[in-house]
């Protein structure tokens, strides 16, 4: 039988657990520096910190098997830029930029000191734009499938000709758009998953980003970013490595066969076992 000032330890034991667990797993926001609510998620602990930015139409949610697979180790943080999950909307243009701002926002606010980028998509280009703001406090960037030609522009016609059937049947063109970033093997139910989820963005909100995302000028912001580089990319799309190590610090890729854009939720261990090599090299390089 268990005596009272035993039954009290335990009480006292569990409370204490659940106070540690809650305050390395947490929600939180900070305003950026526009004003814009930012909600970010911290798990876990110890250096370097990962800081997963989500790609176009998407959010923190997209990083969950990522969370558990290194907040045991790692100071782990998944972020909704502005406009995107349950961050604020009160931004008028979302630019990669201000993306940043957004991320470099959160960072300060957690007192990271050393830091690797992952981003997904537009969330590596944001990325670009959060180290060149954070300079040594970021030892490393990885991208997300992303990274295929720093020196690609469009023309102003070029980008309204893309963007005009989003702005006309958003929620259509966009599962359109997003089902063909799958190979015909993957699984219907994640493909039908992430359409109706992304088609499901504030239309406002996925035009300005794309529209900006379009007219950034990769290869320019490079120039103030002296961060290496690994981006971990599906064999689906024209990647110019050459072209993009003109303008980088060190620039890797780590291929993966079989799946589509979506590399960390159509293949996680796979993508989880290139991202653990990735942050190895990282940090011995640095």
């Amino acid at each position: 039988m268990i005596k009272k000032n035993q039954l009290n330890f335990f009480i006292l034991f569990f409370l204490l657990l659940g106070f540690v667990n809650n305050s390395l797993s947490q929600q939180q926001n900070i305003l950026s520096k526009d004003e814009t609510r930012i909600i970010f998620h911290a798990a876990g602990n110890g250096e370097p910190a990962l800081v997963f930015v989500h790609g176009w139409s998407c959010d923190k949610s997209y990083w969950n098997d990522q969370v558990k697979t290194f907040s045991p180790k790692y100071k782990v943080v998944t972020i909704d830029l502005a406009g995107h999950g349950e961050s604020g909307m009160n931004r008028k243009n979302y630019t990669m930029e201000s993306f940043g701002e957004d991320i470099t926002a959160v960072i300060n606010k957690l007192g990271l000191k050393k830091v690797i980028l992952i981003g997904h998509s537009m969330g590596g280009y944001v990325i670009i734009e959060a180290a060149r703001q954070l300079k040594e406090k970021i030892i490393g960037l990885v991208g997300a499938d992303t990274y295929q030609g720093m020196e690609d522009e469009m023309t102003k016609e070029q980008i309204d000709q893309f963007m005009k059937p989003f702005k006309e049947k958003f929620v259509q063109k966009t599962k359109e758009f997003v089902k063909t970033m799958f190979p015909k093997t993957a699984d219907s139910t994640l493909v039908n998953r992430v359409a109706d989820d992304m088609s499901s963005a504030p239309p406002r909100v996925a035009i300005s980003a794309m529209q900006n995302l379009f007219s950034y000028h990769a290869f320019k912001a490079l120039k103030d970013m002296n961060a290496p580089i690994i981006s971990i990319n599906c064999d689906r799309y024209p990647l110019n490595v050459e072209e993009t190590r003109k303008h980088t610090k060190s620039f890797e890729v780590k291929m993966m066969n079989g799946v589509g854009h979506f590399v960390m939720l159509e293949d996680p261990q796979k993508f989880n076992k290139l991202l653990q090599e990735s942050i190895d090299e990282l940090v011995r390089t640095k």
